[in-house]
């Protein structure tokens, strides 16, 4: 009778794993083997089982791609890896001048980052997509005959759609990406009178639809925007309900249920946070520390902010101008680098010139030229850095 019983213990376990291992492989099943017909390769995000999702601006899709990138753990450990941009144009054959990074992302499934890269310029130019694992190794990923799926964008900007600054807009017909509950988001540009656009597309791929059409407004411009696109986001619950936490420039902050976001509905986001004008939003990721939640972004003009997220759930939308280069809802500060015993030096957006320079005196690892921006672990981030003189730096930092 006990050996009865074990046996059917042992077949229940196994029928059990097998279950398991089906429903983890459901998204993986779902992709057909084939060559992705890949024109740029943009924003990056993951889904679950390591599939690694591509934006394609110029070709107006987003891909998932299978990058069978799956160990029983994840690496640890910091990464760097010094001129990378030099060591990518070695391994493709280029010079670093030909290089040029687009996004960074890491699969959470095993730690390893990945980055989208142009090799070239103008109509020759070539979509790459590179691996980088802990100890530095560089691997250009194979995309003959992977498993991938496609989305198509409907009504993304013609090729030769310009803005009145005489820039393409094709070019931001996808700024930024992110899974979350069976659903990628992608925000970018169509071809629409209120064209700055937020789409939910079902994953598995199902047919993208038109998105919907996002209004906000802007602290420091003073006034109501539908056509600026966001530049990145991420997605945060508040209340048990997901929102999009999207940034523009000159830089609003801004909070969009995703239960709004219904083809052809017209939202109006709620502007939570002007973190200060002229400048340009890079890259953004939440964590948390200390029983607390913050988000961290990357910024052309103010380097690293570092955002709370304490009472996002009841602070007042802003709805009017925010001049001189103030800023008003969620307070932040600036994250300057680190000092001599590795803690974090930081100071207010409105320090005076002089106290700055002092504090600065403090730091002897300043952050600075941070281009790309991704949450390598719980307590650490991975930075794309411009360390001057077109090298390209890949550096681990812990999460301030």
């Amino acid at each position: 009778m006990r050996t009865r019983t074990v046996v059917a213990a042992l077949c229940a376990a196994i029928l059990l794993a097998g279950v398991a291992n089906a429903a983890e492989k459901k998204l993986t099943a779902s992709l057909k083997k084939g060559t992705p017909d890949i024109k740029q390769a943009g924003a990056l995000a993951f889904a679950p089982e390591g599939i690694l999702l591509v934006g394609d601006s110029l070709g107006a899709a987003v891909f998932a791609i299978d990058t069978g990138d799956r160990p029983a753990k994840s690496a640890e450990g910091a990464l760097k890896v010094e001129g990378i941009n030099e060591k990518i144009g070695g391994k493709l054959g280029a010079e670093a001048k030909q290089i040029r990074i687009n996004d960074l992302a890491v699969n959470p499934l095993s730690g390893n980052a990945y980055l989208s890269v142009t090799l070239g310029q103008g109509k020759d130019a070539l979509p790459v997509l590179v691996r980088v694992n802990r100890s530095g190794e560089i691997e250009p990923i194979e995309l003959k005959e992977v498993g991938f799926a496609k989305a198509a964008l409907p009504n993304a900007p013609d090729p030769d759609q310009k803005d009145r600054r005489g820039n393409l807009l094709r070019v931001d017909s996808i700024t930024s990406l992110a899974y979350a509950d069976g659903k990628v988001y992608v925000a970018g540009l169509s071809n629409e009178e209120f064209s700055s656009k937020l789409r939910a597309i079902p994953f598995p791929f199902a047919e993208a639809d038109k998105g919907a059409s996002i209004e906000i407004f802007h602290g420091a411009h003073g006034q109501i925007e539908t056509n600026s696109p966001v530049r990145t986001f991420v997605t945060y619950k508040i209340k048990d309900e997901t929102n999009l936490l999207a940034a523009y420039t000159c830089t609003p902050l801004v909070k969009v249920p995703v239960s709004e976001l219904k083809p052809g509905e017209k939202v109006k986001g709620t502007t939570i946070a002007e973190l200060g004008n002229m400048n340009r939003p890079l890259d953004m990721i939440v964590y948390e520390k200390g029983g607390k939640d913050y988000i961290l972004m990357a910024n052309s003009a103010r380097g690293i902010m570092k955002v709370t997220t304490e009472n996002i759930d009841k602070i007042e939308g802003i709805t009017k101008p925010i001049g001189g280069g103030r800023t008003a809802g969620l307070k932040y500060e600036r994250i300057l680098g680190y000092g001599d015993d590795g803690k974090v030096v930081s100071a207010p957006p409105d320090l005076s010139k002089e106290k700055n320079e002092e504090i600065m005196k403090t730091v002897k690892t300043p952050l600075k030229g941070v281009m790309q921006l991704a949450k390598l672990d719980a307590g650490h981030g991975l930075i794309l850095v411009d360390s001057g003189k077109g090298v390209l730096n890949l550096e681990t930092i812990a999460l301030p």
